[in-house]
């Protein structure tokens, strides 16, 4: 737990808070006025002033959060609370209740939706996916919705992206064996190379657009307990073939705050 001290400057029956975070998160400072009733001054933790004050870090729109890792990115973002908002197809299948959590209903291709979903924004988090492996043929909708996604983001002035990928995309496909891209890839898992294809179209708008992107190329999602280690590169040395559903998610939220990956394309495993 760690303490802070607040230095408090009475002005009536008003208080100025003036909190100062470690370094391990930042330097954040905020300032607050409530009315008092006493003059009790007190040394509290950042923990008892969060549960307490209901403060949320960021305000985060997650596209795909019904998906396998989106679900599970919506929970580890909530548990780091966050004022999180979702657009889905079907609201009705979102069972997740959360005092932080808004559920708008529409298309993540319906432009005006996404416009009105990103108001008052901090962050987002694109985990849109094609329904697991999908049906192997040749899809467009990852990138099609991301070029919307980015383009509002750009209107509203959301400058904070982070955009999952597959290890495969980009230059990451030369951090795969050999025989997996000539052999296994091409004939024996024909739908991710689909999926990969369309990352490829993803990407560049993303490299090359104006927003404070990070794009996190995932090893294979699998549903296993969470191993709490995460191992991230930029040039494909020590990553695995998994990583667990719990630690990707983990890593993905970590990334709205942590700026060690700006504008990079880090792979991610076990």
């Amino acid at each position: 737990m760690v303490w802070v001290v607040i230095p408090v400057r009475l002005d009536n029956s008003f208080i100025s808070i003036k909190l100062n975070f470690g370094a391990k998160v930042g330097q954040i400072k905020i300032n607050y006025k409530y009315r008092l009733y006493s003059n009790v001054v007190c040394l509290i933790s950042s923990t008892y002033l969060c549960r307490n004050f209901n403060l949320q870090d960021m305000k985060v729109v997650i596209f795909g959060a019904t998906g396998l890792s989106g679900k599970v990115i919506l929970k580890e973002a909530l548990s780091q609370n966050h004022e999180v908002t979702i657009l889905v197809r079907n609201a009705k299948a979102v069972t997740l209740q959360n005092k932080n959590l808004t559920v708008i209903e529409g298309s993540v291709l319906d432009r005006n939706t996404v416009n009105k979903v990103l108001k008052n924004q901090d962050a987002v988090i694109q985990t849109l996916g094609v329904g697991g492996k999908g049906d192997g043929k040749p899809t467009t909708f990852i990138s099609d919705a991301n070029k919307i996604i980015m383009e509002e983001m750009e209107k509203n002035d959301v400058k904070r992206l982070i955009a999952m990928s597959n290890i495969g995309a980009g230059d990451s496909y030369t951090f795969m064996p050999w025989i997996f891209r000539k052999l296994i890839l091409p004939y024996f898992m024909k739908w991710l190379q689909v999926i990969v294809d369309d990352k490829n179209r993803m990407e560049p708008m993303i490299m090359n657009s104006n927003l404070d992107w990070t794009i996190v190329r995932s090893a294979g999602m699998t549903e296993k307990p969470a191993k709490d280690t995460v191992n991230a590169s930029l040039d494909g040395k020590g990553l695995k073939f998994t990583i667990t559903l719990a630690d990707l998610a983990k890593f993905m939220v970590a990334q709205l705050e942590d700026k060690k990956y700006l504008k990079q394309a880090p792979s991610v495993s076990n």
